[in-house]
């Protein structure tokens, strides 16, 4: 099991106002398990997706994230999970435009110490899986959206993370791109590579075996899709 929430619940002062953003979610979510988060504004999702992330830290509630208790880490060892069991996927891509898509990639081995050999053996392995093996010495600029986000992916999944986080990866994509884009994530997945992606998007979510729900800070459905797309 990667995941396991219970009670997690994230509470807001507005003015005089307590506002319940999350309130109560009991979830768990296995090895390998391919998840998309739905759910309108307002919805919980965003602060669901920062807790998960350990971006953010729960007002009540336990998180369990690969066996080990999260919720009430320090803010420096939850820097150490986000960088190590966590690889992050986000709309806006977040990529240095001055650096090629190796050093991209490269950057959080760079973080953790690893040494020169390593790190491009590893960065070079991540780009060829998502099918930039030969547009590693480009930089940002020089890539199309859709490589822009594979570029991030191999980021993401530089690290070997237990979880991979993907918040609306596809939002600056158009349908094309996104199609390509879920098909990675859908290969990563059948490779064994546990994904949650956040979405509004009901085409984007059919890409993954489960949907959860969230309504008003809780789970309104769960169920396993029947119009999973390989």
């Amino acid at each position: 099991m990667v995941i396991k929430t219970e009670g997690l619940s994230k509470h807001y002062l507005l003015g005089v106002e307590t506002v319940k953003a999350l309130n109560g979610v009991d979830l768990e979510i296995d090895t390998g398990e391919f998840v998309a988060v739905m759910g309108p504004s307002g919805s919980g999702k965003s602060t669901f997706m920062n807790l998960i992330g350990c971006l953010d830290t729960p007002t009540a509630g336990n998180y369990w994230l690969n066996g080990g208790q999260v919720s009430n880490l320090s803010e420096d060892e939850l820097a150490r999970v986000r960088n190590q069991e966590i690889g992050f996927v986000f709309q806006t891509f977040n990529l240095l435009p001055r650096a090629t898509a190796l050093h991209n990639v490269e950057l959080p081995l760079i973080y953790a110490g690893v040494g020169v050999k390593e790190r491009r053996e590893r960065a070079e392995e991540k780009l060829s899986i998502v099918g930039l093996g030969d547009r590693m010495d480009h930089r940002p600029p020089e890539l199309s959206g859709g490589q822009r986000q594979r570029v991030a992916v191999a980021r993401a999944l530089v690290n070997e993370p237990a979880l991979l986080l993907a918040d609306e990866p596809t939002g600056n994509l158009d349908s094309t791109t996104s199609r390509d884009i879920m098909k990675v994530f859908v290969d990563l997945n059948v490779q064994g590579q546990t994904i949650i992606i956040v979405t509004h998007e009901h085409d984007i979510a059919k890409y993954a075996r489960r949907q959860v729900h969230l309504h008003d800070g809780l789970i309104d459905k769960d169920f396993l899709s029947n119009e999973w797309r390989v």
